[in-house]
């Protein structure tokens, strides 16, 4: 005969096992995590990481994210190549064209970082004082004049190439100065410069100031300025994680666009992702975020070809270009088309 006490521990039992079964069923309680080693310097456009990591996303798909910090983008190259880290984000540049004509085994997978209209995230500004007296007046009054990038072979001279053309100037015609963002804002507000391709925080800050302004906008609309990056090794070794992880990031970038509405954080999503950028991002001010521009990201993932080709014939007239590689050798993007045979096509957030 069954006691009142028996019963209750037996039923008590049945809900422990249900709760175990629960569990179980959760993507990475059933099994132990696969880690994943992931490049970052905390900038903005790492949002998608940061997103599907603070949601559960990468945990979703049986995967423990572990971040490793570099404070420039470069310095992730090597060790992505040789499997110290397994993915990586950061700026497309000849560097990274070279890295992998040299053979470090290295594919951009998808988008990180692009400039759709009203996204120009990486502008080109010019010193307010030579707006204002009328001495610069289109991007042809810059010739001979002292134009700030962030360092040779890269994006923003690219962009800066197509400005110049857009008004009859070559590239050559204007004086190039090599300076960190943050510098460069420093450098318009005390003259030594008189122009500069930044990118943000430091773009609505050289605004803010006074000092600068945008000579027109949306001058490359689509540029591919930054990817993500996976080493060969774990495209080798774990091509499964690789989809997983991809299912993961696009999740997070989806969440990221919800976030933006007319070029800037203010869409449905917005409170929420400035809460987590605040939180794993360099720039801890969440009004900043309100009043800067938001890098694009594709939320269906893929790159823009184009825009790469366009960059990559620009490094080698430039004469940037080592060895024989081209786009088509380091773009993959194979992993965004598996992804969104799972997710579907991104739909907005209303």
């Amino acid at each position: 005969m069954m006691t009142n006490g028996t019963s209750k521990l037996r039923h008590a039992g049945a809900y422990v096992f249900i709760a175990i079964l629960a569990l179980a069923s959760i993507p990475g309680l059933a099994a132990d995590l696969v880690e994943v080693r992931v490049g970052s310097n905390n900038v903005v456009s790492d949002a998608a990481f940061f997103i599907a990591n603070r949601k559960g996303y990468f945990s979703e798909q049986g995967i423990k994210v572990t971040f490793v910090q570099f404070d420039a983008g470069p310095k992730m190259i090597a060790p992505l190549g040789v499997g110290q880290i397994d993915v990586a984000a950061g700026a497309i540049s000849a560097g990274l064209f070279n890295a992998a004509a040299r053979g470090i085994n290295i594919k951009l997978v998808a988008d990180k970082g692009s400039t759709p209209l009203g996204y120009d995230y990486m502008p080109i500004l010019v010193r307010k004082s030579l707006v204002d007296s009328g001495k610069v007046k289109s991007f042809k009054d810059l010739k001979g004049m002292k134009v700030g990038e962030a360092g040779k072979g890269g994006s923003q001279g690219s962009k800066l190439n197509e400005a110049l053309k857009s008004d009859g100037l070559s590239y050559g015609e204007v004086e190039h100065v090599y300076l960190g963002y943050p510098q460069q804002v420093t450098a318009l507000m005390n003259g030594a410069i008189d122009a500069a391709v930044t990118t943000e925080p430091s773009a609505t800050q050289a605004l803010e100031s006074g000092a600068a302004v945008r000579l027109r906008a949306d001058i490359y609309p689509d540029q591919a300025v930054a990817a993500l990056f996976y080493g060969g090794d774990f495209i080798k070794k774990s091509p499964e994680v690789a989809k997983k992880f991809m299912i993961a990031y696009l999740k997070g970038v989806r969440v990221y666009n919800d976030a933006l509405k007319n070029g800037k954080f203010a869409g449905p999503a917005a409170d929420e992702v400035i809460r987590i950028l605040v939180q794993d991002s360099n720039i801890k001010d969440p009004a900043l975020y309100r009043k800067m521009t938001p890098n694009g990201n594709n939320p269906d993932g893929k790159l823009n070809e184009a825009s790469l080709k366009k960059d990559f014939q620009f490094y080698k007239d430039q004469g940037y270009l080592e060895g024989t590689i081209t786009v088509e050798q380091v773009v993959d993007h194979s992993f965004v088309t598996a992804a969104l045979k799972e997710l579907g096509p991104y739909q907005p957030k209303k």
